[in-house]
């Protein structure tokens, strides 16, 4: 049987891509879900769309602490606990630094490092409460390397892959297990926040080539299998890259 089944989870960033292909996983293995993201209308739909599921949603802006903190209060006053927290949203305006485009590596730093740690954040004292708990992040292979125009993206997230290791070594003795998921080119709309349109076009029409570019569902089971471990393993990272991707 699925140790999935009956956990109680909280996605953020929910409304497209890996986190709604997370969000279906997870409730066909039986998880009791709580989703967020600043869509609404898209997480009305995606809750429509699993009518037989044990889900709850709620608005929210992962740079908004207080939102954040809504969100998991949600469950806890449903459910009383909260066993996963995945922190998924994130925005990639990949540019050169030579373009000093101050406002998006401003977007980047608030919703791809402020974003993870007001989650962190909202869940620890709960889950060392509980003596138990998996916190896991989005991060990237953009995490792991970087490429001409990647700079501020990648340096968010070696910082989001730095957090979470530093959070596996405090909090090991409380049974919190930590975990970053770093896909390579996943064809999801986190390509329609690179505002330079020949970079847009050029990453999206990779993504969408048959081994250059994987399905959400691909990274969605590779969530499932973290969560799926016994409590006293932990999946520190998943890189999961398309077969034909270089970097």
């Amino acid at each position: 049987m699925s140790t999935i089944q009956n956990k109680v989870v909280v996605i953020m960033g929910a409304s497209s891509g890996i986190g709604e292909a997370t969000t279906k996983k997870l409730a066909q293995e039986g998880a009791k879900l709580v989703i967020a993201a600043r869509r609404v209308d898209r997480l009305k739909a995606l809750v429509e769309s699993i009518p037989n599921a044990e889900i709850s949603y709620a608005v929210a802006d992962v740079r908004n602490k207080e939102e954040v903190q809504a969100v998991v209060d949600l469950a806890i006053e449903k459910y009383g606990r909260v066993d996963v927290l995945y922190n998924n949203a994130g925005v990639m305006p990949l540019a050169p630094l030579s373009e000093t485009r101050f406002d998006e590596w401003r977007q980047m730093l608030d919703i791809n490092i402020m974003g993870v740690l007001n989650g962190i954040a909202a869940v620890l004292p709960i889950m060392k409460k509980q003596q138990s708990g998996h916190i896991i992040a989005t991060d990237s292979v953009a995490g792991h390397a970087v490429w001409n125009g990647s700079a501020v993206y990648s340096g968010t997230k070696f910082a989001v892959r730095a957090i979470m290791e530093g959070l596996r070594q405090e909090e090991r003795e409380t049974s919190i297990r930590s975990t970053i998921i770093s896909p390579g080119a996943v064809d999801t709309e986190l390509y329609n926040t690179i505002n330079d349109p020949d970079t847009q076009e050029m990453a999206r029409k990779s993504a969408r080539t048959e081994g250059y570019g994987i399905k959400s569902e691909d990274v969605a089971e590779a969530v499932a299998y973290a969560i799926n471990t016994p409590e006293t393993v932990s999946i520190s990272e998943i890189l999961i890259r398309p077969t034909k991707q270089a970097l």
